[in-house]
């Protein structure tokens, strides 16, 4: 189960930390992407959206569809990840805006319900079998070496693009009139609503991007991964390790968990393949024993 050989040589060697460093960062710069939306809905909201990774799914669907269309890569990551939105804001005010403050459960039962529709409609729409993007035509380009490493032009999109969707998503979040006010409004909404803003309007757009942040995540990943039905309860399972362990209601916690994950995941399954899960798992289980609000948690934003 534990190979340690293998993990002293790769940490011997400057080109395998580089392949592995840069593994990580892409699962990890994915991870964020898709707990970000998490937790800004819980931070907010204070609901757990446990439909998640279908938006993740969706995003990744979307983007394939607009790329088929256009050729354009650029256009088609746009349009997952707006697709995405559109429909998380649909979700959220006809279906989730009826069961806030409802039992835990209920909202469980209601995002299983999405979970198994949503996969059931991507079968219909685009089949059951996997479909495959590959690598845009702007990125087929040489990797570049580094410390003898290879890394594709196409990863570094990925990292630089995911980290400033994070920072946008934190600067709306603590900068903006939006974010104040619906920061203000998970505060008291009443009081909000008596100044006369429509509350329900930015939680329903709060959700939606919360959405577009999982949707970007999964076309950013259409060209590195295989799309298929069901492709979002993984990374679903994942973030929500990452939430937990970075602090619910916390962007920056939630980057600080994904990269630790990613590394975790790319280093792991050259030194513990078999325990690459269960590593995972029992870092969550230490977080929540030694410190149940996260690494960087406050319980919600503030």
């Amino acid at each position: 189960m534990f190979d340690f050989d293998a993990l002293a040589a790769c940490m011997a060697s400057s080109a395998c930390l580089v392949n592995q460093a840069t593994s990580g960062l892409i699962i990890g710069m994915l991870l964020f992407l898709v707990a970000s939306g998490v937790t800004l809905i819980f931070g907010v909201l204070h609901v757990i959206n446990f439909a998640h990774g279908s938006f993740y799914m969706l995003g990744a669907y979307f983007a394939f569809t607009a790329y088929v269309l256009t050729g354009n890569y650029f256009l088609a990551a746009a349009a997952g990840a707006l697709g995405a939105g559109f429909f998380g804001i649909l979700f959220e005010r006809f279906i989730m805006s009826r069961v806030y403050g409802q039992n835990l459960l209920m909202q469980l039962l209601v995002c299983y319900a999405i979970i198994l529709i949503v996969d059931d409609l991507v079968k219909i729409i685009w089949g059951p079998e996997y479909l495959s993007m590959g690598v845009p035509a702007e990125f087929r380009l040489p990797p570049l070496r580094v410390a003898g490493g290879f890394v594709p032009p196409f990863y570094l999109f990925l990292v630089g693009m995911a980290v400033a969707i994070g920072i946008g998503s934190l600067l709306l979040v603590s900068r903006t009139r939006f974010g104040k006010i619906v920061r203000a409004a998970a505060h008291n909404p009443a009081m909000v609503s008596a100044l006369g803003i429509r509350v329900p309007v930015y939680f329903a757009l709060l959700f939606g991007f919360g959405c577009l942040l999982a949707g970007a995540a999964g076309a950013l990943a259409a060209p590195v991964r295989s799309l298929t039905p069901g492709m979002g309860f993984g990374i679903l399972v994942e973030s929500f390790i990452v939430t937990v362990i970075g602090g619910m209601g916390s962007i920056s916690g939630a980057f600080l968990a994904a990269v630790l994950l990613g590394l975790t995941r790319s280093i792991g399954s050259v030194g513990f393949p078999l325990f690459v899960d269960g590593a995972m798992f029992l870092m969550m289980a230490l977080v929540l024993i030694f410190r149940p609000t996260g690494l960087l948690g406050r319980g919600a934003l503030r």
